[in-house]
């Protein structure tokens, strides 16, 4: 993690590693990825073991998506490695398991204690002894795929086999599970050892994926969601619900769990609801036979997370590896940190280009805010701003092309519209929203008469210039993407291209560093995998129970009284189903349930679906639950609410800029080059109008109340688009320009 002393400021130009003399070094270990207080810290061997088992699963991610296996490089036939490409469902499952039994290894069910409690445990006696009935489970779902290997034919309805699944299968899997939750719940946390209920998790997983392989190999995949479905399926997919949904609860907290919560309950209570919420009556045997298909849990998050998300972690991870990320926010110092303000204009561009690759605003905070945020203060910031500041950015990063974090791929999944047309859509809205942030940070330094950083505090520019080739993977990643390549292969271009110009720098990356790097995405993974898994299941008991199409309708009802009432509705929808939720997660609900009832007023898919996009991605900015925010607020040393009502007001852009879509399909580059160009500077032009009136600076000076009014509806008559509001919105600027120019003079005349 970054580090830097707030009191201490270099000031003697200090050789870097290649000998080029760049002044202090700003940055150094942004790409570090913050240990959470739950992940364990293994040593010895027992690192060595979990870090392959990283490595190798990372690998075997980018191995399938590239069609790479010893078969088909050497021709020489390995029994029992994998061959690719691998069956669909089967690799997701195996992606999905694979999280599982690497998350429970890395992560305790509670934060360890500031001393840990050494020693063995009761309670690790009783972890052992569940181990007994999943390995049980385990060697029951091997023996089945056995006889099916072997020419039986799976009758689901067949009393033998149904007895077999439920005793010797179904039973000793869930009572493995159950008990070891509540034992890791309760049991002390050695940081340094893996606890042995937690390894139970890992065996009872292992044991879901094996059966759920070996059945949907056969004709009764066909029966999913009918009574001919073996019960086996059920209890399998029951046990990958729990261990997704207790995963969920380790990485990512309790906000994504309440929310599935509900949704599971309403399968089986929605038929006793009145109104547009009642549903009909869901047996629980056919729920959980269809929740573990494409339909739910294997759907449309899982099939975005086990392709391009992992894949963009995989080159986010390289990055890492070869400190590219430590250039990147070096270069913004150099480029901006003169400017007033300098090092907030700095968490702009740093944050907002680390925030685009890895995809998690409340991560890029921690990683980048280490350094900026105590700089802001430095310079004249007060601590909420600084942390709003730096919450604002890393929020936006989710919104900038053409990586868009993950939102972008799930997008083109769930719409099916082409990756390309979908980030070029989001340039022009990408730009309004880090315009508004340079202009509010910009309006708050000078109201605060703040400076930039002086010259022997920064990196020289043009020796950072001279390594602007560290910038080309990204570069290289934008032209394979445009040139027609698919995501895949592209994403495996830049992968490699940041190993490779890792050459030309002191961190160059060989067969170790490469490994290394491998084990540092299947750790980066596991995150964003499980909340993808868990946002599946939701997606599953929508499809289910129809209650997307219900919500659907009830905004047509809304729309019929008033169309912009209806958006609006939708909006506090997508806002409330992103509080507390990562933005892959939150997008996916939000999709599911938002969506359809846009596309049914007659809003073209894109527009919808970045509707609801953009604000499950400032979900995390706005209150009273901003995880954005709040881990802002933990390294500013503010206030977490007073930070998160700033970084609202920071970011008030972005929730003006989907309604944009509406009214203006060009600000979404739907138009002639003309109109697209138009809109563009005209809403630009509006959100300095609108930065303007919410810092309440203007013309160089201070404004009263009524300037300020003045300049927000001059500004959203800017931002509408049409050609009289435009000329109203330039009219208005010149009326309230001049009118200020003549306070001032006569203020100063007095």
């Amino acid at each position: 993690m970054a580090t830097i002393d707030p009191e201490h400021t270099p000031s003697v130009f200090e050789a870097n590693a290649d000998g080029l003399k760049d002044g202090p070094v700003i940055a150094d270990g942004v790409d570090e990825e913050p240990v959470e207080g739950n992940r364990r810290l293994f040593e010895g061997s027992v690192n060595l073991v979990v870090a392959w088992m990283a490595g190798l699963y990372a690998l075997f991610h980018m191995a399938a998506l590239n069609g790479w296996s010893i078969e088909a490089m050497t021709g020489v036939d390995i029994p029992y490695l994998p061959t690719f490409p691998m069956e669909t469902w089967t690799f997701r499952i195996v992606h999905v398991a694979g999280a599982l039994i690497l998350g429970f290894v890395l992560y305790s069910a509670r934060a360890f204690p500031d001393a840990d409690r050494g020693g063995r445990h009761p309670l690790d006696l009783v972890g052992w002894a569940l181990a007994l009935p999943a390995l049980y489970a385990c060697w029951t779902a091997i023996g089945f795929a056995a006889e099916i290997a072997g020419g039986t034919m799976w009758n689901g309805m067949d009393a033998g086999i149904r007895a077999a699944e439920t005793w010797h299968y179904g039973a000793p899997l869930l009572f493995a599970i159950a008990g070891s939750i509540l034992v890791g719940w309760v049991r002390p946390r050695v940081r340094d050892a893996i606890a042995p209920a937690d390894l139970t998790l890992g065996i009872c997983a292992a044991a879901a994926a094996i059966y759920l392989i070996t059945i949907y190999g056969t004709t009764m995949r066909n029966a999913t969601g009918t009574p001919f479905a073996p019960i086996g399926m059920s209890f399998a997919a029951m046990a990958g619900t729990a261990l997704i949904m207790e995963l969920t609860r380790r990485v990512a907290g309790l906000a994504l769990i309440v929310i599935a919560g509900v949704f599971l309950a309403y399968v089986f209570v929605g038929d006793l609801l009145p109104g547009f919420l009642n549903a009909p009556e869901i047996q629980w045997t056919r729920f959980f036979s269809i929740v573990y298909t494409d339909a739910g849990i294997l759907g449309p998050t899982t099939a975005v997370s086990s392709t391009y998300i992992i894949l963009f972690i995989i080159f986010a991870a390289f990055l890492q590896a070869s400190k590219v990320g430590d250039y990147f926010v070096n270069f913004a110092f150099a480029a901006a940190g003169r400017a007033r303000g300098g090092p907030a204009k700095v968490a702009i561009f740093a944050s907002g280009l680390m925030g685009m690759i890895n995809g998690t605003s409340a991560g890029n905070v921690v990683a980048t805010g280490s350094l900026t945020i105590p700089l802001m203060k430095r310079v004249g910031y007060k601590p909420q701003t600084a942390g709003a500041v730096e919450a604002a950015a890393s929020t936006g990063g989710q919104i900038m092309p053409p990586i868009m974090g993950a939102g972008a791929f799930i997008m083109a999944e769930i719409t099916g519209i082409p990756y390309t047309d979908i980030a070029v859509a989001a340039i022009i809205p990408a730009i309004l929203y880090f315009a508004s942030i340079y202009f509010m940070v910009d309006f708050e330094a000078a109201k605060l008469g703040m400076r930039g950083m002086r010259e022997d505090e920064l990196p020289k520019f043009r020796d950072m210039a001279r390594r602007v080739f560290l910038f080309l993977p990204i570069i290289i990643l934008i032209a394979a993407l445009f040139m027609g390549y698919s995501v895949i292969r592209a994403g495996a271009y830049a992968t490699a291209a940041a190993a490779v110009v890792s050459w030309l720098t002191p961190y160059r990356m060989g067969p170790r560093s490469i490994a290394r790097a491998f084990e540092i995405a299947g750790v980066m993974s596991v995150q964003i995998i499980a909340v993808c898994a868990c946002a599946g299941i939701i997606v599953g008991v929508i499809s289910l129970t129809g209650v997307g199409a219900r919500f659907s309708s009830v905004l047509l009802d809304i729309a019929a009284a008033n169309q912009f009432l209806a958006l609006f509705f939708a909006m506090c929808i997508a806002i409330l189903l992103g509080m507390g939720m990562p933005t892959t997660a939150a997008y996916a609900v939000a999709a599911s349930v938002v969506a359809p009832g846009l596309v049914q007023l007659g809003i073209p898919m894109l527009t919808a679906h970045f509707f609801v996009f953009y604000f499950a991605v400032v979900s995390a900015i706005t209150p009273p639950v901003a995880l954005a925010s709040y881990a802002a607020a933990g390294i500013s040393g503010s206030n977490p609410m007073a930070t998160s009502v700033t970084s609202f007001k920071i970011g008030i852009s972005a929730f003006v800029v989907p309604f944009m879509f509406f009214y203006n399909a060009a600000i979404l580059m739907d138009g002639t080059w003309f109109e697209v160009i138009r809109a563009g500077l005209t809403a630009v032009f509006g959100v300095f109008l609108l930065s303007s009136g919410v810092q309440g600076w203007w013309n160089g000076a201070r404004a009263n109340t009524a300037i300020r009014v003045g300049l927000i509806v001059v500004a959203l008559l800017m931002i509408e688009g049409g050609w009289q509001s435009d000329l109203i919105g330039l009219g208005g600027a010149a009326v309230l320009f001049i009118l200020a120019r003549t306070m001032r003079s006569r203020t100063a005349a007095s």
